[in-house]
């Protein structure tokens, strides 16, 4: 009865420990979501005051672009830098990136000003697609990745708005992102030496998993790529009418961007995220109807807050989209972090030509081009949610062969199989699986005992080294 018991105990043990791994995504997502926000509100600020508004604008494009090309260069270090060689790189790039930050408060050129953004945002952009790379190592699985992706936003978000409405001096504000670059760098080391899985062995690719893997992410691209236009078209809408003296946005609305995003994460994440590409595509709707509304003259209020609230869901959604499908790519170093590339290449590509288009005072040009974009994006979406349902219900039936076999290698009941596959492939606690299962815990506790019998092995750890190695 007390070795029963025990293995009883490290499977709540097991739980427990898996929590930690999601405080370390929690606040490795948090730090770069507020380190890129803040350095993007500083470069800014530090920009309009040499130049005028139409190059600040500029700049802060260019910085974006370099980002992107951040994000891709990731994968290439990983190949070349192992080791404590990464640590090395990983200490110089967060060093450079507070030269640079301080330059920027310090530096009266443009030039000098601008030189230093973008190789903070060059370096911001590696950082950040180790971040989500690191993250998707730590978490294992996809069970929870929405949600932590809008607690990580929420949390990121909440704390720029704090930075920059608390502290008015540029060089306070360049000293705590500083303070954060170098934290975000400890983490990331740390993520590197402590990993979880230093490969993703839970969903290996295969040959053909990996080309079906592909096929969904270059899908996904171009849906991505599509709803840029649509959000960063909505985006200069508002910002023009801001501009203008039309209406001030003020700093509230920031606070309904970082709620939209938990939001989002939360409702993402509802029945394993078979819904989020629907929700996701009726809010670009939602925003496309806001677009033709602010052309005629509709109000300002409600085209703000449809604006910041499909914002919110947009970020998380291309997030979570993207690591959700590298896990089983053969290059998830590259995928993971993809999708806030696209988002801020893309966004740069249509900046001037959107601008231009909005300042024409052409409305029916305008509602064409937003409608033949949403039919393109709606396109786009049917097929990328039919290739996403295909992939994961693939990924079901191989996973409920595994187990079948594993059953009746081990002479599993059906309900002893059903409680074994929800061990090894969800990490929730005995008591909610127990609720899940209309049982009592010390039913399901008697389950438990009979499978570690049966299988031979002697923890719930030892349950998912059986059933991967099956």
């Amino acid at each position: 009865m007390d070795g029963i018991l025990k293995k009883i105990r490290q499977s709540d043990a097991f739980n427990r420990e898996n929590r930690v791994p999601y405080l370390k995504v929690i606040v490795l997502m948090s730090l770069f979501t507020f380190v890129f926000l803040g350095a993007e509100f500083l470069f800014v600020n530090m920009i309009s005051r040499i130049v005028s508004g139409h190059r600040s604008v500029a700049a802060q494009n260019y910085a974006l672009g370099v980002s992107a090309v951040g994000f891709v260069l990731y994968p290439l270090l990983c190949r070349f830098c192992k080791g404590n060689a990464q640590t090395s790189v990983s200490v110089c790039a967060a060093v450079i990136s507070n030269a640079c930050l301080f330059l920027m408060c310090r530096s009266g050129s443009y030039t000098l000003t601008l030189i230093a953004g973008l190789l903070l945002f060059l370096i911001l952009g590696v950082f950040g697609s180790a971040v989500f790379y690191k993250s998707l190592c730590l978490l294992e699985d996809n069970t929870h990745i929405a949600r932590l992706t809008g607690i990580s936003y929420m949390l990121g978000t909440m704390l720029q708005i704090a930075n920059s409405n608390l502290v008015h001096i540029d060089i306070a504000e360049a000293a705590i992102l500083s303070v954060f670059i170098m934290l975000l760098a400890l983490m990331l080391i740390r993520a590197e030496k402590n990993s979880v899985v230093p490969a993703l062995s839970k969903s290996e690719p295969d040959g053909g998993n990996g080309r079906e893997s592909l096929k969904i992410s270059v899908i996904l691209v171009f849906f991505v790529a599509l709803m840029t236009c649509i959000f960063s078209t909505l985006d200069n809408a508002v910002t023009l009418i801001h501009a203008s003296g039309e209406a001030n946005i003020g700093q509230w609305p920031r606070v309904l961007l970082a709620l939209s995003g938990l939001l989002a994460g939360f409702l993402f994440d509802t029945a394993s995220r078979k819904y989020m590409s629907i929700v996701m595509y009726c809010i670009t709707v939602l925003s496309t109807t806001c677009l033709v509304v602010l052309q005629f003259a509709g109000s300002f209020t409600v085209g703000l807050v449809i604006f910041y609230l499909a914002a919110g869901f947009f970020a998380v959604f291309f997030t979570v989209s993207f690591m959700e499908i590298a896990r089983y790519t053969e290059t998830p170093e590259l995928w993971a972090g993809l999708g806030r590339a696209v988002n801020n290449l893309v966004a740069v590509l249509i900046s001037g030509g959107s601008l231009a288009l909005l300042n024409s005072g052409n409305n029916i040009a305008i509602i064409t081009i937003e409608l033949l974009l949403f039919v393109l994006a709606s396109v786009a979406a049917f097929a990328y949610m039919n290739k996403r349902k295909a992939f994961f219900d693939g990924l079901e039936a191989e996973a409920a062969d595994k187990l079948q076999k594993l059953a009746k290698q081990f002479s599993l009941t059906p309900r002893e199989a059903e409680v074994f596959g929800l061990l090894v492939n969800t990490e929730d606690g005995l008591q909610t699986i127990a609720d899940n299962l209309y049982v009592s815990r010390r039913t399901l506790e008697r389950y438990v005992s009979a499978i570690y019998e049966k299988t031979g092995a002697r923890s719930r750890i030892g349950l998912v080294t059986l059933y991967n190695n099956a």
